[in-house]
């Protein structure tokens, strides 16, 4: 079984070492039902498992055949439920179904969709799934014509008024070789939806925040630009974490591969530098959190030719101006109450120049990147920083992946805003 899912897997094994324990402490329940989607479901358990999770597993009869309770009960580290009598043994399908903060289906077949949505009740997994008194989601995933089909749209309609959560289906490549909608939703998107539904922190409740990130591209001409090496990964991570701490997140990017888990984050996106700041200036009179880790662009051309600029024998010469500077913008025209950090990328005496950026800039922390560290900064999936606060307080955070430094990074914020 596990050769059979490797290569699933591997595509996948970055976003397990993300993860860290976000997930601490809380009780989830994984019904799996009779589908081909049910190989899904190893990875959404493991991935619940590296997030801190607590997971058990209840199967129908016909999931068996998709996927080995042996293989789950492993990696979930409890046994698999399949049967209301097991032996001498019967399952306590009321406990179950109290133990959780959440049960998921998934995959949930068509089959057991109908059930679910008439209250029968002739297996395990139904069992507990009408004595649950946790909030129940569930990801359908059955062929595309069984997902268009009036009887099932009329269940679907009935889960829902029964209170029942119902992640959107992928539409792709299906399991009777069409292709079209019914695809079960993947693992990760199933995972930060429900830590986003259910697992938001309220530390920021109410609070909005705006956060920056990426590069800014200043044209040459329609071909050419000055840039630098930003991926955005950084900012992007403190856009999650803000927003897993319950704030109200708009993120503002320059050019970038990178994407978000949660899509209740406004994303505005942007290339030049003048552009930022115009979405900066919009956003930021009603934040009352603003963190600045874009890497933008200081200079910009006079003029962007119109057209490519052939390749001369003598070379080229170009007038470059400066760009307005965002950050100081933004500490220049801060609110009461509002708490802003900033980010100092340097090469030399670098805490020096990171304490005067602080000063000058009008903010109340900055968070020192050195090109000096290995592993860290632009590209990288890890880094180190030292917070500077304008008290004099600091803190180191060590080499480590993005996010656990996002996270290092909102709680800072969090701590100082509160005193305040």
């Amino acid at each position: 079984m596990y050769g059979s899912v490797a290569p699933y897997l591997y595509p996948h094994i970055k976003q397990l070492l993300n993860l860290n324990l976000m997930l601490k402490g809380k009780k989830i329940l994984i019904g799996i039902s009779g589908s081909i989607a049910a190989y899904k479901s190893i990875l959404l358990v493991r991935l619940l498992v590296k997030a801190g999770a607590e997971v058990k597993v209840i199967m129908t009869p016909a999931a068996g055949q998709f996927v080995s309770p042996l293989v789950l009960s492993t990696l979930s580290g409890n046994p698999v439920v399949t049967d209301l009598v097991s032996g001498d043994n019967w399952e306590n399908h009321v406990m179950l179904g109290r133990w959780a903060d959440v049960f998921v289906m998934a995959p949930l077949s068509c089959n057991t969709l109908a059930k679910m949505a008439n209250g029968l009740c002739d297996n395990i997994l139904l069992a507990v799934y009408l004595s649950a008194t946790c909030p129940v989601a569930a990801a359908p995933a059955m062929d595309e014509d069984m997902w268009h089909h009036a009887a099932t749209r009329r269940n679907l309609e009935q889960l829902a008024k029964d209170g029942v959560h119902i992640f959107p289906v992928g539409h792709g490549e299906l399991a009777s070789g069409l292709f079209g909608a019914g695809r079960m939703a993947e693992p990760e998107e199933i995972f930060h939806a429900l830590t986003a539904k259910y697992f938001r922190s309220t530390e920021l409740q109410g609070q909005k925040a705006l956060v920056t990130a990426g590069p800014t591209y200043e044209a040459i001409d329609p071909v050419r630009f000055i840039g630098n090496h930003s991926s955005g990964k950084m900012g992007f991570a403190l856009a999650a974490s803000l927003y897993l701490r319950g704030a109200d997140v708009v993120l503002v990017t320059g050019p970038t591969a990178q994407q978000l888990p949660y899509a209740d984050i406004t994303v505005t996106e942007v290339t030049t530098a003048a552009q930022m700041l115009e979405a900066c200036k919009e956003q930021a009179i009603s934040a009352d959190i603003v963190v600045m880790a874009a890497a933008v662009a200081d200079y910009r051309p006079v003029e962007a030719a119109p057209e490519k600029i052939k390749k001369k024998e003598q070379g080229l010469t170009l007038e470059l101006t400066k760009t307005e500077d965002i950050l100081a913008y933004i500490g220049q025209h801060r609110r009461d109450n509002q708490f802003i950090a900033g980010f100092a990328l340097e090469t030399e005496h670098e805490r020096e120049h990171a304490l005067e950026k602080m000063k000058k800039k009008n903010t109340d922390c900055i968070i020192l990147n050195s090109l000096r560290d290995t592993a860290a900064g632009f590209g990288f999936d890890t880094n180190q920083v030292t917070i500077l606060h304008r008290s004099g307080d600091e803190q180191i955070i060590p080499l480590q992946s993005k996010k656990t430094v996002a996270d290092e990074i909102v709680s800072f914020i969090i701590k100082y805003r509160n005193e305040k």
